[in-house]
């Protein structure tokens, strides 16, 4: 493995948690404008883009996903289990899809759309099993998932080819 990827990678991971909170805490009054509801997925973002663009996989990102979620579930959430389980779940599922994809700019923009739904329909799910959320799916889908989506595919586009850059100059 590569010794710069391997400590680029943690930093920038815990770079996008840390601002994936600040992030929110700033833009609080948009990004959670009832009965509208924002979540921001920096830290998925660096997530997809290593599992796709360390040519060797040799990257634990399994095991930091999962250091995140439990990170991510202890200070955002306070609800354990949600973010542990779908981040490291997230991560299988683009591994597997990765050896039969191309990698270009829509590829990656999907998988990262079909990422965000995994993980926000996981989290719906986990609430709605604890009986923290009362909501059904379409207020969920209409309310939470599809701004999700849509400001992620904003932070997608702006961050696309800077992160690209670094990842593919440090791998």
């Amino acid at each position: 493995m590569k010794s710069r990827l391997r400590y680029i990678f943690p930093i920038g991971l815990f770079i996008a948690l840390f601002l994936d909170g600040s992030l929110s805490n700033v833009f609080a009054g948009n990004l959670f404008k009832y009965p509208y509801s924002s979540v921001l997925h920096l830290d998925l973002l660096w997530i997809v883009f290593a599992v796709f663009l360390d040519d060797d996989d040799a990257l634990p990102v399994g095991i930091w996903a999962a250091f995140v979620g439990l990170v991510y579930d202890w200070y955002f959430t306070g609800i354990f289990g949600v973010y542990l389980i779908a981040l490291p779940l997230v991560v299988y599922l683009s591994r597997l899809m990765k050896p039969w994809l191309d990698l270009n700019f829509l590829t990656l923009l999907m998988v990262y759309i079909i990422d965000i739904t995994i993980t926000e329909a996981f989290a719906y799910v986990w609430y709605v099993i604890g009986k923290v959320v009362t909501n059904n799916l379409a207020d969920f889908a209409v309310y939470t998932l599809g701004p999700t989506i849509a400001v992620n595919l904003a932070i997608f586009v702006i961050l696309y080819y800077p992160v690209r850059q670094l990842y593919l100059r440090v791998n």
